[in-house]
């Protein structure tokens, strides 16, 4: 068949847009400090390996090649960071449709018995 895909549709098909996503690249060491989603988010680990610490101090580890959503509201406040020596390199698409360059995160004090230097907490 060769390398080329074919997408076909009728005369005047609507055609949904694309997802709104967002590439988010953590450096080595890096956090994201803590945040929660106005909407669910769903991620795609492309690279690296990155650490979640959910807001009761669980933590939860995603591969490169694996997938998550994030839930969204207040109730689910959260960081990532990354205790690799690559990039974590992730894919983020909204669960639902947003407004055009709304943020994905906003950002939020630590929850109740968490401390500022979770990241460092969590260091291997």
């Amino acid at each position: 068949m060769g390398g080329r895909q074919t997408r076909v549709r009728s005369a005047g098909a609507r055609v949904a847009p694309e997802p709104a996503g967002r590439e988010v690249v953590i450096a080595p060491g890096g956090c994201t400090g803590w945040h929660y989603h106005r909407v669910p988010l769903n991620a795609v680990v492309r690279a690296g390996t990155l650490t979640r610490v959910l807001h009761d101090r669980s933590v939860v580890v995603h591969r490169a090649g694996t997938a998550f959503v994030e839930p969204a509201g207040a109730d689910h406040v959260h960081l990532g960071h990354n205790l690799g020596s690559e990039p974590v390199v992730l894919y983020v698409t909204p669960g639902l449709r947003t407004a055009a360059g709304a943020p994905f995160a906003i950002a939020t004090p630590a929850p109740r018995g968490a401390t500022r230097a979770v990241c460092r907490d969590h260091a291997p």
